[in-house]
């Protein structure tokens, strides 16, 4: 458990302060440039700074699930799931240095409070964090939908990491369910909406 700990307080140190390195090449459209006008730019980096707070949250979550369990296969699958989010995590850093733009101040506050949702869902037992796991995924799945119909239609870049990035998270919801996530109950569903408005909100300008 004190590995587990160290590694954790680890996970949290480079998810927040070092420069992440994805494993799988960032998603791009052959022969497709991006050209931007000011404000179209302004618009794309402030999308892609919530998606990317996004991806912050994600490594919270899967840290404090994996480190809680003590189901050694499903801490494999959530450990697994996180390597995943953190080539979301570079792209979306990456496309941010592209444009200009920072990433959201409040990070560490995003990653507290991601992290502390992860291990009350844990603390209820594995079905319910996988519970946890399906709906957190199937509602950023539908964000980034949002997301693909918002973004300016010349930012390919921007589009092709989004997409890429919601094919994986709904393949993270279906692993989930096939694990055995329960349906968590609708009055948490509309909490975690809530509070995914709020953080959505506030990094987008914040």
């Amino acid at each position: 458990m004190i590995d587990r700990i160290l590694g954790a307080a680890d996970q949290a140190l480079r998810t927040l302060f070092a420069t992440p390195r994805s494993t799988r090449p960032c998603p791009v459209v052959p022969a497709e440039a991006t050209h931007l006008g000011a404000q179209e730019k302004q618009h794309a980096a402030a999308l892609m700074r919530v998606n990317h707070v996004g991806e912050i949250c994600a490594q919270a979550l899967y840290t404090a699930q994996a480190l809680a369990t003590r189901n050694e296969g499903l801490r494999v699958q959530l450990e697994q799931a996180a390597r995943e989010e953190t080539d979301h995590l570079a792209w979306t850093k990456a496309r941010l240095d592209e444009l200009g733009a920072r990433p959201s101040v409040l990070n560490p506050f995003w990653y507290a409070g991601a992290f502390t949702f992860g291990l009350v869902a844990a603390r209820m037992g594995d079905p319910v964090s996988l519970g946890f796991v399906v709906e957190t995924e199937r509602q950023v799945e539908a964000h980034l939908q949002g997301h693909l119909d918002r973004l300016p239609a010349a930012d390919h870049a921007s589009r092709a990491i989004v997409a890429q990035m919601k094919d994986d998270e709904a393949a993270h919801a279906n692993l989930a369910l096939h694990a055995g996530g329960v349906e968590l109950p609708a009055p948490v569903k509309m909490a975690m909406r809530a509070a995914a408005r709020v953080m959505t909100t506030t990094a987008h300008y914040i």
